[in-house]
């Protein structure tokens, strides 16, 4: 225990210095017609999830490989908050990050190549999906913490599936993150480098997890983000938006800007009904059509019929 009090004061180190680093080369987000936020607040403060990586790769060496896919994946999204890059460059990171991620788990030797084609397409979704939902404060440290949490649980109650560390540094950074962002005015935002590193992160997690086990059921750990996503996706689609453009269309975006609902309460209420489905997931012994209807289906009409009754009118 004593050494991963010794990574919490590491890492509160590591953020106070990089909050002076930030302040003295202006790395700052700057609210917008598109933000939830009004004040000017550092940015990037994600940062500390590639630092956790790298103490991930200090202790066990063995998992170099998806370590190195963290920092491809982490760096170009840091330099993307510095100077917005376009989305090409962006994407041949991506692809070297995963293809990274795949040779570790043996994905082309496991799978046929169309079936590697549709991975590359879901990760890389997945991975921009969490980053588009971090908007608000503490949604991202919340979530991740509880998806983190229900994976450790899982990996030291039920099914060993990776060394422990490979979540509890995870689990660290984003407590000690959070101590800084879950505020009413935050001191730091995640930045594109830590929405997407930590995506990364617990997606290399769920992916070795069903891998081993053959239980896809575990992709319903991130179900709560996934709904938002990809429904908020099809409704611009409806509205005959350009998808990639700044928006606040995603539901917890309607509750903050349009209901002016608080927005860690706002981050709470994610979490817990992530948490619940996670419990749902790792204690109920049905399959996986099942545990799809009781947790993903309710969320989708719960969508459907609340959002656009918490919708005002207004220029998206």
């Amino acid at each position: 225990m004593m050494i991963y009090l010794i990574f919490v004061i590491l890492f509160f180190i590591v953020m106070l210095l990089y909050f002076k680093v930030a302040e003295r080369y202006n790395i700052i987000d700057r609210p917008n017609e598109r933000s939830s936020h009004k004040e000017l607040t550092i940015r990037g403060g994600g940062i500390i999830f590639l630092f956790a990586a790298l103490m991930a790769v200090i202790l066990h060496t063995e998992f170099w490989i998806p370590v190195i896919a963290m920092f491809i994946i982490g760096i170009i999204s840091f330099i993307d908050d510095r100077i917005t890059l376009s989305g090409k460059i962006r994407i041949i990171f991506h692809l070297a990050a995963v293809t990274l991620l795949f040779v570790f788990l043996n994905i082309f030797q496991i799978f046929d190549w169309w079936v590697s084609v549709i991975g590359y397409v879901l990760v890389i979704g997945i991975i921009n999906a969490y980053n588009f939902m971090d908007g608000i404060n503490g949604i991202t440290g919340v979530y991740s913490l509880i998806v983190l949490c229900g994976l450790q649980y899982l990996n030291l109650q039920i099914f060993n599936f990776i060394h422990p560390d490979m979540i509890w540094l995870p689990i660290l950074a984003s407590l000690v993150f959070l101590f800084f962002n879950f505020r009413k005015k935050a001191k730091c935002f995640a930045g594109d480098v830590g929405s997407v590193t930590i995506a990364f992160w617990i997606i290399f997690l769920l992916l070795k997890l069903m891998l081993m086990t053959g239980d896809y059921s575990y992709i319903l750990f991130l179900s709560v983000y996934g709904v938002d996503s990809v429904l908020t996706i099809l409704h611009r689609l409806k509205l005959k938006h350009n998808i990639f453009d700044a928006h606040r269309l995603h539901f917890y975006q309607i509750l903050a800007n349009e209901q002016r609902w608080p927005q860690l309460l706002i981050s709470s209420i994610y979490g817990i009904i992530q948490l619940v489905i996670i419990a749902i997931i790792i204690f109920l012994p049905v399959n996986f059509a099942i545990k799809f209807c009781l947790t993903t289906v309710p969320l989708v009409i719960a969508y459907i019929l609340i959002k656009p009754r918490m919708m005002v009118i207004t220029r998206y």
